[in-house]
């Protein structure tokens, strides 16, 4: 955990350093959150070299945030989709979120995400890869997120 919760704190300060103020605030994401994620299966770490450099979680639907999206569409709503939250690596290391989308693609054919309007570095990594822009969605703190989905068609159905 010790390891993980280093990777967060790089993270914030790549937030922070991209003028990203806003986006996890002091103490999120928590050990308590990171321990939820693991405890459904959902949370992993990228290594590099035997070192924790990344984390992310990949977690089944349904989101509950996902349940309502204003100012547009999901691509499909019908179908279950996995989630990708709280990605981390350290700055210094490169490839990480291409390596996330190989191994969550290889689970699930739809994916979620969504990100804060300050990050633009999420945000262009997630249209790099070929995901949609839908809408906004809510969080339960009432904060706002820029949502986004991707489909592959050719892939292995929803696990």
């Amino acid at each position: 955990m010790a390891e993980i919760m280093k990777v967060m704190d790089a993270a914030k300060m790549i937030m922070r350093q991209s003028g990203n103020m806003h986006q996890w605030g002091e103490g999120y994401p928590s050990e308590a959150v990171i321990t939820a994620d693991m405890e459904r299966n959902g949370g992993f770490v990228v290594v590099d070299d035997g070192m924790i450099v990344g984390y992310f979680a990949f977690l089944p639907s349904p989101e509950p945030t996902y349940a309502k999206i204003y100012e547009g569409d999901w691509l499909v709503d019908e179908r279950p989709y996995h989630v990708v939250h709280r990605i981390a690596s350290y700055p210094d290391v490169h490839g990480i979120f291409s390596s996330i989308m190989d191994f969550c693609f290889s689970h699930d054919s739809n994916i979620r995400i969504d990100t804060h309007r300050d990050n633009k570095i999420m945000q262009h990594n997630i249209l790099k890869h070929g995901f949609s822009y839908c809408g906004i969605i809510y969080l339960a703190s009432g904060d706002e997120r820029l949502a986004y989905q991707q489909i592959i068609s050719n892939l292995i159905p929803s696990l």
